[in-house]
């Protein structure tokens, strides 16, 4: 794979919705892409996104706890990267994720997004804790 060509992909993994964010190609800037379902078909799904967006390295949040140990959310976390690890040779990076989701919720109501589009479309979260934490992998890596 050409390096000016790829791009990053940010997983905000949970356990009814999957966040995804992609890098643009200069891997400087995050957006969110989508929301998907966390079922049968999700990682076909991100499979066929990997294709089609040329992704060269997947940034996957771990749910550490407040004490910065894996607990049952970050083994769930695993077993997907585990899922996801047999079905691409993409190099896959874990990041401590803790508190995505609340700078996310932070940043659509900073927005100005109403109370109740919020409540309708609770995988915006999901989708913009994705692009936080692969913009936080982006800044890291540009260091």
């Amino acid at each position: 794979m050409s390096n000016e060509y790829t791009r990053y992909m940010g997983i905000d993994y949970g356990s009814v919705r999957i966040g995804l964010a992609l890098s643009d190609p200069l891997k400087i800037i995050a957006s969110g892409l989508t929301t998907i379902q966390n079922d049968d078909r999700c990682l076909d799904i991100i499979l066929s996104i990997i294709m089609e967006q040329n992704v060269e390295k997947i940034i996957v949040g771990k749910p550490l706890n407040l004490k910065g140990e894996i607990g049952t959310k970050a083994e769930e976390v695993l077993q997907f990267i585990k899922k996801l690890q047999e079905r691409t040779s993409v190099e896959i990076h874990q990041i401590d994720e803790r508190f995505t989701s609340v700078m996310a919720q932070r940043s659509i109501i900073a927005m100005g997004t109403p109370k109740k589009k919020r409540q309708q479309n609770k995988g915006k979260v999901d989708e913009v804790a994705s692009a936080i934490l692969l913009q936080g992998y982006l800044d890291t890596v540009k260091r």
